[in-house]
């Protein structure tokens, strides 16, 4: 298959023709991507109990977080307004895991009194929830496995040096305090980053998981967060979800034999779901010789897609506006007064001012992690949905910009 062929987007609608009905910068987001790759993770796991978290700091557009649920998946959250943001699009607090790192424990607290599922990462945190609650409220705990998934180094958490989740070293410390306070854990967490590379590892963490599992006697699920690698540029490398599947259901199954009893599966997948489904749309400002590189200078940066600089990640990019052009070499720039590459060196159908660059890959941390950097405005989203288009986020004005100065 063509590596363009796996984004249904490019041939769903005239996409040239949305950025005149809505506007350049614009983000596009196509549905039935989405549904494509729940039902791909559903239909391979369908052998267990499983739970789908959707890990909504990929993309928290409310219309699109009601999608989502429709198709059936839970909510991950890792703060208090993203989980205010899950409860208005239609999830009901059972269905939220709330999985925070290095907040206040008043945050905690209100993560309690909304009714959420609640993910403790830290032992103090254990100790403070403990303390305050028993065995009142149940409590999910998030281990570190000291083993990465490969991949990205910016994008790995369950290296040593990691920031997420209470090492497995530290377990015996973890059941004093859970005994002590007569708490009831009733899951275990574990996510070892974003790009799973090798089922092997991830099998790995599997079998830590469940010899640990054999210590908390009031489980009802385990979660395995994510990390399911998606394709961003032809011949990439992405996790075979079929296989990791068959060899992963089996040992599952044995564990909850050997348990007692059938426990949930859960996963957060973010990226998984919504990386494929969205696209960047932005149009050529200026093309620009220098002695050695023609620059593309488009009209967004890195304000509005800022992995390309933050990670180093690529995302392919094409020219909607003259697809059978002559291909020629391109670096696509920024309008940002900072470093602000999308891309170095890329070939693609000749660019002319005024053409619209299509960037895939775009669905995951592109509108969450956009921001008003140069005081630049951040763009509209569009979701298309059985061929049809519609608004799902105007355009911000310079009103919205200056609406919380005082």
């Amino acid at each position: 298959m063509n590596f363009e062929e796996n984004y249904p987007i490019l041939k769903s609608t005239d996409l040239v023709q949305l950025t005149e009905d809505f506007g350049s910068p614009l983000y596009v987001y196509h549905a039935e991507t989405i549904k494509r790759q729940y039902e791909r993770l559903t239909k391979a796991f369908s052998s267990v109990s499983l739970k789908v978290k959707y890990a909504c700091k990929a993309l928290t557009n409310i219309q699109v977080l009601k999608y989502i649920h429709g198709l059936g998946a839970g909510l991950d959250v890792v703060s208090i307004e993203e989980a205010l943001i899950g409860i208005k699009a239609g999830f009901s607090p059972k269905e939220i895991l709330f999985t925070p790192n290095g907040v206040a424990f008043e945050e905690i607290k209100q993560a309690v009194e909304l009714g959420l599922v609640i993910n403790i990462d830290n032992i103090s945190v254990l100790e403070q929830f403990g303390h305050e609650y028993g065995n009142r409220i149940p409590c999910c705990i998030r281990l570190n496995p000291h083993i990465a998934a490969g991949g990205n180094s910016h994008i790995q958490t369950g290296h040593i040096d990691s920031k997420f989740g209470i090492s497995v070293h530290q377990l015996r410390h973890v059941l004093r305090i859970v005994n002590s306070n007569k708490m009831k854990v009733n899951g275990l967490h574990i996510h070892t980053g974003s790009e799973i590379l090798d089922s092997s590892v991830f099998l790995r963490v599997a079998g830590l998981m469940f010899e640990e599992a054999n210590q908390f006697p009031d489980l009802e699920f385990i979660d395995f967060g994510s990390g399911f690698k998606v394709a961003y540029k032809e011949g990439d490398y992405t996790t075979d979800i079929e296989e990791l599947a068959s060899e992963f259901t089996s040992l599952f199954t044995n564990f909850c034999k050997e348990y007692g009893r059938n426990l949930e599966l859960w996963f957060e997948p973010g990226k998984f779901l919504v990386s494929e489904a969205g696209v960047l749309l932005v149009q050529v400002n200026t093309v620009k010789q220098t002695m050695s590189t023609v620059f593309a200078g488009v009209n967004s940066g890195q304000n509005h897609l800022i992995r390309p600089m933050f990670y180093d990640a690529y995302h392919h990019i094409i020219n909607i506006s003259n697809p059978t052009g002559k291909q020629r070499l391109y670096t696509v720039v920024g309008y940002i007064c900072e470093t602000d590459t999308f891309g170095w060196d890329r070939k693609m159908a000749e660019v002319r001012e005024g053409d619209i660059l299509a960037i895939l890959n775009a669905g995951a941390y592109g509108f969450s992690m956009s921001n008003n950097y140069n005081s630049r405005l951040r763009p509209a989203e569009v979701l298309i949905e059985n061929g049809k288009a519609r608004l799902v986020r105007r355009r911000e004005t310079i009103e919205d910009l200056l609406g919380t100065q005082i």
